[in-house]
């Protein structure tokens, strides 16, 4: 089965740590992981890491897509930048192409307005609520959340993070997805085997 890719948003400043699981298996999963930037340029994450650009913003359409990746990035939360960013998580979303959201890219999310009506969760309730956003009473103290299409998380969760995306998109028969989120999150010994044997099926 020929899968759409999946598009990774970076922008200077983004998060290296965040997204490297759920990319890495999505990509051993079958789909193909592309990135995009703000003009097409290659970008600069927090760690130094530079990495190339596959298309800009511009070039981006929902149809084209399994799903849009928004990583956090101290960008987020310095100015209008990466607002951009933020109304394409719109556009997808009206058009039944999922999103995942993880750290400060939930901030941006909350100021579109895009977590008003959603369950969600982010690094702390106090943080999303500086943006002024009207979905305070949607915030859950979780791990990571789904609600129709949209995946949020904070930054210290991102196995949690893409555990949710590989269940959005059924990446992976739900017992490798188990066994896979106990061996990376919590180092449960007898995991690993359990995800070999899931994976072997």
């Amino acid at each position: 089965m020929t899968r759409k890719p999946v598009h990774l948003a970076l922008y200077d400043t983004f998060a290296d740590w965040e997204t490297g699981h759920a990319t890495a298996h999505l990509a051993l999963a079958g789909y193909e992981v592309r990135t995009v930037t703000p003009s097409g340029e290659p970008v600069t994450g927090i760690g130094g890491l530079r990495v190339l650009s596959d298309l800009a913003l511009d070039e981006l359409r929902p149809e084209d897509s399994s799903l849009l990746i928004l990583t956090g990035a101290t960008r987020w939360d310095e100015g209008d930048d990466l607002a951009p960013f933020a109304r394409t998580a719109r556009a997808f979303l009206d058009a039944g192409v999922p999103v995942a959201a993880i750290c400060g890219a939930t901030a941006g999310l909350a100021r579109e307005g895009l977590l008003d009506d959603r369950a969600h969760t982010s690094g702390a309730a106090p943080y999303l609520a500086m943006t002024g956003y009207a979905g305070a009473g949607r915030y859950v103290e979780a791990d990571a959340v789904t609600d129709r299409g949209l995946v949020t998380a904070g930054p210290t969760e991102p196995v949690a993070f893409a555990r949710e995306i590989f269940r959005l998109l059924g990446a992976y028969d739900e017992k490798v997805t188990d066994a896979w989120y106990r061996l990376f999150h919590d180092s449960d010994p007898e995991a690993y085997a359990a995800y070999e044997e899931a994976l072997s099926r």
